[in-house]
């Protein structure tokens, strides 16, 4: 299933596809389903599942807590980005359980995009405590599966994992909400050359310095500068990395 879009049209839901249960929303790009039952679907295959978080006392607990759960084997730990796209390569998973902020050089949002880019790649499910509309975004433009915040029930990952494993896109409850009021009022959004030059904002870069790290050239920077700050709202390079940074849109 394709990752649910910005901008896709919210149907009402008498034409739902999906199946919520409490606090975690499956979600397609068709529907949103306000009913159903999804935890209490019977466990018929058994979902192999990668764990990738930099804290080793969540990744004992997680692996405790999913082991003990029907139909979902563990059957590999990631502390960092590059051994989860490694170990997601060579184990083969059905999921991978990702969290979004992880020490070294590669965060969450990097390694999804680096393991969903493959052939018959896993589905990735974010966990993270991170609710904002930039990680959301970022989690789904990379190509997560679902996204869950770490305050849900362990009923409810459970439940996640199997929806992540067949292809639908599950979401914490709030997280759906955030979504929702996404499609309604959609703000501006920022191109991935954006991003970069915000990246190199962020380090201190003037325009040339910019135009020569990125092989463009300096009017190409100060035009999309131009349509940087339109975008945020602002008019100074400061204030354009403020708001940057405020709404987590820096990498």
């Amino acid at each position: 299933m394709a990752p649910v879009p910005v901008g896709v049209v919210w149907r009402p839901p008498a034409s739902a596809l999906t199946r919520v249960d409490v606090g975690v929303v499956a979600v397609t790009i068709a529907a949103v389903a306000t009913e159903g039952a999804l935890a209490s679907a019977p466990v018929t295959t058994t979902v192999r599942l990668l764990i990738c978080d930099d804290h080793a006392v969540v990744r004992a607990g997680l692996h405790a807590l999913l082991s003990s759960a029907p139909g979902i084997e563990v059957i590999g730990e990631a502390a960092d980005g590059p051994t989860a796209v490694t170990l997601a390569a060579s184990l083969h998973p059905d999921v991978v359980l990702m969290d979004l902020q992880l020490g070294g050089d590669m965060d969450g949002i990097e390694a999804t995009r680096r393991i969903t880019e493959r052939a018959r790649a896993p589905h990735v499910l974010v966990l993270t405590t991170y609710d904002t509309d930039a990680d959301i975004t970022r989690a789904i433009e990379a190509g997560a599966t679902g996204y869950l915040l770490k305050a849900e029930r362990p009923q409810e990952l459970f439940a996640a994992i199997h929806a992540a494993a067949s292809g639908q896109t599950a979401l914490s409850a709030p997280v759906a909400a955030k979504v929702m009021a996404k499609m309604r009022n959609p703000g501006p959004t920022l191109t991935a050359r954006e991003r970069d030059i915000l990246g190199q904002l962020a380090h201190g870069l003037g325009n040339r310095e910019i135009a020569r790290a990125l092989h463009i050239s300096e009017a190409t920077v100060k035009t999309h500068l131009g349509r940087i700050y339109d975008k945020l709202g602002v008019d100074t390079r400061a204030a354009a990395v403020a708001v940057a940074t405020e709404r987590r849109l820096l990498a």
